[in-house]
């Protein structure tokens, strides 16, 4: 995170304006569409994916600024959107505005809500959409926060690298919901461990095990949209269990705790990655031919200096359950974070331990990104928001084919797995075989770069 300056608000916005005005008349779109509002208190969002997470994010912006107003919302069902606009209305009665003619529904809805007056958009779409949704958004010239993971996928990777080059030379704010980086006792622990407490880092190990996530149905889709759905609708609808969407449970999930090993060595990404993982339960029962993602994995990364990172998450009921990190190194070590933020030295002896308040990430990075918009202050979380994603991708390669992986090569030669054509009424991307069943990777046939 950097400061580059310390303007007021209304030079800040008036800055962007100018920008954004020069590139909309480059680009033959209006200006009176894409400018910032001048020197007004009130700071225009625009949502886009109102699920839970999206929803929350704005609340969260709301109760750290009063002058947020949310004026569009987007989603791909119809019903989703306008159920957000009743939630955070029925919290933050006095900070929505937003008519019927600014509820946009469909795959191609984002395009709808970055061409209104909107200063700031919340991108919670499924996390495969991302990608281009956020290089569109830069293209705006909007202040942007994204949900993780930012991409699912190495061409999705690709295109994040160079729309944040693009949010850097026009100097746009990029929030990315990995919010640990805005909770202290992260900040402190990390700092501390960076100042060498603990000596050099030789491995850190990384949990998200859990006894599992939603899986929405056909038949609650088909309620809300009143006939039976399409596939494509029904994979969008039910996202986290198709890797297209989401990524599987490693990028969507385990991101988190990935983002911290990350961290931990001083933001620099593994260059290697080996694992194994499958899936054996998720899909049993009344749950089969629900999904295709694995409900386990395991990683060895390895960084540049042969450090490791050694990777769990799980999604199984009745099994061993931990949401953390810790870090061994050649003078002490990092606890595991799920029993508290402890430093030890090497006999065991407790030498640190974090006794501040601890700080609610989510609403915390929200207060953090409207305070420096007032401010007139710069940041782009977005390259660590990318690394890390691709830290979570480059696993998940490793575990479906079951081979090395390295980073260069995936990020030069790795495919996408988003559809060519993205409609309702188009194929899936994935499909049911003979069994009723979609298609799970198999190790060992899985090919990283297709």
């Amino acid at each position: 995170m950097s400061d580059t300056r310390k303007p007021s608000r209304r030079d800040f916005l008036k800055g962007s304006t100018a920008a954004v005005a020069s590139a909309a008349l480059a680009g033959g779109l209006s200006v009176g569409r894409t400018a910032h509002a001048q020197g007004s208190d009130v700071i225009k969002v625009a949502l886009i994916g109102s699920g839970g997470r999206g929803t929350g994010a704005v609340v969260q912006q709301m109760n750290a600024d009063k002058g947020v107003r949310l004026i569009a919302v987007a989603d791909a069902f119809e019903a989703n959107a306008a159920l957000a606009v009743q939630k955070i209305r029925k919290i933050h009665p006095d900070n929505v505005d937003v008519p019927a003619d600014r509820v946009f529904s469909g795959l191609t809805a984002y395009k709808q809500a970055l061409a209104t007056e909107a200063e700031l958009v919340v991108l919670a779409t499924p996390p495969g959409f991302r990608p281009p949704q956020y290089k569109a958004a830069v293209e705006a010239g909007k202040q942007i926060f994204m949900e993780k993971p930012c991409c699912v996928d190495a061409a999705g990777y690709r295109i994040l690298v160079e729309a944040n080059k693009l949010a850097d030379e026009k100097g746009l704010m990029v929030g990315v919901g990995l919010q640990r980086h805005h909770e202290s006792q992260y900040k402190d622990t990390v700092a501390k461990i960076h100042d060498g407490a603990i000596g050099n880092v030789m491995f850190t190990r990384v949990y998200w095990n859990g006894s599992g996530i939603w899986n929405r149905s056909r038949e609650q889709l088909a309620k809300q949209l009143g006939r039976e759905p399409t596939e494509m609708e029904y994979q969008v609808w039910n996202w986290y269990h198709f890797c297209w969407v989401s990524g599987d449970n490693i990028c969507e999930q385990h991101i988190h705790n990935l983002d911290i090993g990350n961290w931990i060595m001083g933001g620099k990404h593994p260059v290697e990655a080996n694992g194994m993982g499958g899936c054996t339960a998720r899909y049993l029962g009344d749950l089969k031919g629900t999904g295709q993602i694995f409900d386990h994995h395991f990683v060895e990364f390895t960084y540049e200096d042969g450090t490791k990172m050694y990777s769990q998450c799980r999604h199984m009921a009745k099994c061993f359950n931990s949401v953390s990190e810790a870090a061994h190194g050649t003078e002490g070590s990092l606890g595991d974070t799920q029993r508290g933020f402890k430093l030890f030295g090497p006999d065991g002896e407790r030498i640190w331990e974090f006794e501040g308040k601890k700080d609610a990430g989510h609403q915390q990075e929200q207060t953090d990104l409207l305070a420096a918009l007032r401010a007139g202050k710069r940041y782009n979380e977005g390259p660590f928001g990318a690394t890390s994603s691709m830290t979570s991708v480059l696993g998940r390669v490793a575990n479906y084919s079951g081979k090395e992986v390295k980073w260069d090569e995936l990020v030069e030669k790795g495919g996408t797995e988003m559809p060519d054509n993205l409609a309702w009424d188009a194929p899936a991307p994935v499909q049911k075989d003979e069994n009723g069943d979609y298609p799970i990777p198999m190790p060992g046939n899985f090919d990283p770069y297709a």
